[in-house]
């Protein structure tokens, strides 16, 4: 055998025969993972058509939204679990399959129930494509390539965050809200179609073990009762019987949960993962994301439109500079690791970013210009989007192969966990600051019901406030000073979480990683 021959023949055994139809393998799973996010961020702007259309109240639409987030937090770690052990590929398929059938359900609902239904089904398939799709591109993936397909994967997360309102917007003005539901049908069908070719780059390798159907249920309900607790702690009151049995149940089903992944043979969630500091420090990096992007994505048109006094229009404009960065950076990221630069450098740019961003947002004003929000946005923006690949990467790289799934379930239940705490967390702060501002200033201007006026004011329809204080004189301008103090002290305090979890996770990247039997 010649030289060339040889060399040849090193190249063969380099490769694997998974890395081979790979890019067919990246294109399936990205179209899969766009449906996701653009879901979660376009679905609400269909909220109003789908109320008037089937007469639903308040508490029916506002579980459109929270039956998914629910259902998808409580499943991904499940799902992990699940991936390593029937195969990833079957997991992906699965839920692919499930969103489908619950974009279809949506669809043709004719009721609030069945939507609410649905989308807490399509939160399950949800839940699987993303930890299974992440734990596939984990195993065809290696090196610069890998950072590359992260980067791609969070690249489009992005675009389906920022298109997804927009897009949705288009299609209930041409189309109907339905046809929301039946763009999700038609992107995974195609999906489906293209999902042999993931089962031949990944190959049916799984673990032989048995289902932990105890530590699922146990983690579900706690997950289940946590949630609850957040969603509901703003109509119930934080300190009411419920919510505080909520939380309680929270924490003893999770010390339950614990005892018993201790215990089985095959455990849902592997605690060793969780003594590995890199892993915990990568992932606490999606928790930071979550107080310095999510919130404000979720609170700042209100805003906008309520203190600033811009048009619907140019707020979404602005939101445009917010989510730039989660297009742009994740790419440019993948990029520059494949140029040299480490991805923990990458990390900390992104921490500095939030934190900053958060910081500089308090320029934010009743009188501000547009020239003067645009650096801030820019930066939070650039901070979300430079770390959106490269924690699933960096994580993934923390664990074993084998285990690649459970950590991509426990990266995305702190993710989605973490946004779902921040935006109540925002929300619980508004409405405290405002409703004890209001209460003691309000009086003055003859108002009589201060409470139900700060209720008004907290979900951003400073008409309705105005018109329950009795829209006397100099009423309109003190609302809308009390909402910008509101907004610039949850800044600060946002700000003040970012910069300590910040700390905290240079603090474990520093620190040797343990190794992981």
């Amino acid at each position: 055998m010649s030289a060339t021959d040889d060399l040849a023949a090193t190249d063969r055994v380099a490769t694997p025969p998974a890395v081979r139809g790979s890019g067919l393998t990246l294109a399936v799973v990205l179209l899969a993972v766009f449906v996701v996010p653009s879901s979660i961020s376009g679905t609400a702007v269909a909220l109003p058509a789908i109320g008037a259309d089937l007469d639903s109240g308040v508490a029916g639409l506002q579980w459109v939204v929270n039956a998914f987030n629910l259902a998808f937090a409580c499943f991904t770690l499940a799902w992990g679990s699940i991936a390593d052990i029937i195969g990833r590929a079957r997991a992906f398929a699965a839920g692919a399959a499930l969103y489908l059938v619950a974009s279809v359900i949506s669809a043709v609902a004719g009721n609030i129930y069945l939507i609410d239904a649905g989308r807490a089904l399509a939160g399950i398939g949800g839940a699987a494509i993303f930890a299974a799709g992440g734990a596939i591109l984990s195993t065809i993936f290696t090196g610069t390539q890998r950072a590359r397909a992260f980067g791609l994967f969070g690249a489009v997360a992005g675009i389906g965050v920022a298109l997804g309102p927009s897009l949705s917007g288009v299609i209930v003005e041409g189309l109907g809200w339905r046809w929301i539901f039946g763009l999700h049908v038609i992107v995974l069908a195609v999906a489906l179609l293209g999902s042999p070719a993931v089962f031949r780059a990944v190959g049916g390798v799984r673990r032989q073990a048995s289902v932990d159907f105890a530590g699922a249920g146990l983690f579900i309900l706690a997950m289940l009762a946590l949630m609850i607790g957040i969603v509901q702690g703003g109509e119930w009151g934080w300190t009411s019987t419920a919510v505080l049995g909520s939380f309680a149940a929270f924490v003893v089903l999770l010390a339950v949960f614990t005892a018993v992944q201790r215990r089985v043979a095959h455990p849902m969630l592997d605690l060793s993962v969780l003594r590995d500091r890199r892993f915990v420090g990568v992932s606490l990096v999606t928790v930071v994301a979550s107080f310095g992007f999510v919130t404000m994505l979720t609170y700042l048109p209100s805003y906008l439109t309520t203190v600033g006094g811009t048009s619907t229009a140019l707020a979404g404009v602005l939101m445009v500079l917010l989510t730039a960065g989660v297009l742009v950076c994740p790419l440019a990221a993948g990029k520059l690791v494949s140029r040299g630069v480490s991805p923990l450098t990458l990390i900390y740019v992104s921490l500095a970013c939030l934190v900053a961003g958060d910081a500089a947002a308090t320029v934010f004003g009743p009188s501000f210009s547009v020239g003067v929000v645009v650096l801030p946005l820019l930066v939070i923006g650039a901070g979300m989007g430079i770390s959106t690949g490269l924690v699933d990467g960096q994580a993934l790289d923390a664990v074993p192969a084998e285990k690649a799934g459970m950590a991509a379930g426990v990266v995305n239940t702190m993710r989605l966990g973490s946004e779902a705490i921040a935006v109540a967390v925002y929300g619980a702060l508004l409405a405290a600051i405002l409703r004890s501002t209001l209460t003691t200033g309000l009086p003055a201007f003859g108002a009589a019901d201060p409470v139900r006026v700060a209720g008004d004011l907290a979900t951003g329809n400073l008409a309705a406030a105005a018109r329950t204080a009795g829209g006397g004189a100099g009423v309109t301008d003190f609302l809308v000073r009390s909402y910008d103090d509101a907004f610039h002290t949850i800044l600060w305090v946002l700000t003040g979480i970012c910069l300590v979890l910040s700390l905290v996770i240079v603090a474990l990247l520093r620190k040797p990683a343990r190794v992981v039997a």
